[in-house]
């Protein structure tokens, strides 16, 4: 068994590394845990604060083994053409969210799931509704968050990670992109229920996907994630939703 944790490219490694495996359960637990903390002091922002400080603490692990984030899929992107590419890109994991969506609408809702109770995300997101500066807030936490913060940890980090460590292990890929699929729409149990987590897991499979088929560019998922989050908060604004 390897005990060396840093990252090799996943076309390279040849020999499962199990201690990434643990690392990778160790960030998990330092997620979930947070924010089972931070719930009691603000239960609203648990999820943004844990992520926060997931993210810090990660970052620094990675950085004390010369890991930076371009490793895990925010590439650098040298000049305009590269920037623009991002745009036509985003239609990959926008496409295959949409197909998410449907599955859980035109399949899940006729065997029985639904959203029957709206009180987590009313309780949440409901004093939005008319609210500027509020909606303000809750964008720019999207963005950070959200956009960012969770393409980075269940797709970026997780992903690779599993991918890597798993090296060597039959269907190591569709393992490194179901869990942490599971693992996001489980994120969004606390307040939306099985529902939301059936949505936000088929949803976190699309981007897994998606990260895959774009050789782990996180940066058409960020877009696509932010977007239409945006589009959901500011119909939760005009009360739409």
């Amino acid at each position: 068994m390897q005990t060396n944790a840093a990252i090799q490219p996943m076309e390279n490694a040849t020999t499962a590394n199990w201690w990434v495996v643990l690392e990778v359960l160790a960030f998990t637990a330092l997620a979930f845990g947070s924010r089972l903390v931070f719930a009691e002091l603000a239960w609203e922002y648990s999820g943004p604060m844990s992520l926060a400080l997931t993210l810090v603490v990660l970052t620094l692990y990675q950085r004390s083994r010369g890991i930076g984030w371009h490793d895990m899929g925010l590439i650098r992107l040298p000049g305009w053409k590269a920037k623009a590419l991002v745009l036509p890109k985003a239609i990959v994991p926008f496409a295959l969210f949409c197909v998410a969506v449907a599955l859980v609408l035109f399949v899940g809702e006729p065997l029985g799931l639904e959203r029957t109770d709206t009180s987590g995300v009313d309780a949440r997101w409901g004093a939005i509704e008319g609210n500027l500066p509020l909606l303000l807030t809750w964008l720019a936490i999207v963005w950070t968050s959200a956009a960012f913060g969770e393409e980075m940890l269940f797709r970026g980090y997780m992903v690779t990670r599993l991918a890597d460590g798993l090296a060597g292990v039959p269907g190591r890929l569709a393992i490194a992109v179901l869990l942490p699929a599971f693992l996001f729409g489980y994120a969004h149990y606390y307040y939306q229920g099985l529902f939301g987590l059936v949505m936000t897991g088929l949803i976190g499979l699309a981007f897994g996907i998606a990260f895959l088929l774009l050789k782990r560019n996180l940066w058409p998922l960020v877009l696509v994630h932010g977007m239409i989050d945006t589009i959901n908060y500011v119909a939760i604004y005009l009360g739409e939703k």
